[in-house]
């Protein structure tokens, strides 16, 4: 079976189809009227770097700069994908970290409210139909949702086999009962994807 994803980018609306041998079996329209900018990725500069909050500004083209908190600025250390431990965090300093005018890919992690611009994150998640490719970290994780112990394993040793070296892999949901090789396409488009994104930040459109 051959899977492919095309995207058609206009004015008014993005639209994105899934096909599988040419045939479309999954479509998504979004109108730039309810567009959210949550999972959206940017290459950003850093604009003002505030040790007392542990925060930093960034620009990322918008109208307000996001904020990059120093847990979402810090390098991933599995199996803690969503921070580091209490004791390691303390020890962080966000001028350790990231300098004025220092660029930086970043994913939108939390809309902008009233005055306040998008939270953002360098922890880059890209969801496929059965797997969530997360290019800065080194891990494999099953969906909780999955109790079978023995299906879960079983994913877990399909995951390491198409898992990128030195990336990391969440399994969903929707994999239950897939075999490698749809696995392996999926695995395909989001590295193929992931390649695109860090050659639009490095060369541009």
């Amino acid at each position: 079976m051959f899977r492919e994803i095309v995207v058609n980018v206009a004015e008014e609306e993005t639209r994105v189809a899934v096909l599988e041998d040419r045939v479309p079996v999954e479509i998504y329209i979004e109108r730039a009227i309810n567009q959210r900018l949550v999972g959206n990725i940017f290459k950003g500069r850093v604009e003002n770097v505030l040790p007392g909050m542990q925060a930093a500004f960034v620009n990322i083209g918008l109208e307000k700069n996001a904020f990059l908190y120093v847990e979402d600025a810090l390098p991933a250390r599995p199996p803690e994908i969503n921070g580091m431990s209490g004791s390691a965090l303390g020890s962080a300093n966000i001028c350790d970290i990231l300098k004025q005018g220092q660029e930086t890919l970043v994913q939108i992690v939390k809309e902008p409210i009233g005055t306040k611009g998008p939270r953002v994150t360098i922890h880059i998640t890209l969801p496929g139909r059965y797997l969530v490719l997360m290019p800065t970290v080194d891990y494999i994780g099953i969906s909780r949702r999955i109790e079978s112990d023995k299906e879960r394993e079983r994913l877990k040793e399909l995951a390491a086999r198409v898992k990128p070296e030195g990336m990391g892999l969440i399994v969903r949901t929707v994999a239950e009962g897939v075999e490698e090789e749809e696995l392996r396409q999926d695995i395909n488009l989001l590295t193929k994807l992931w390649r695109k994104i860090l050659s639009r930040a490095a060369y541009g459109p």
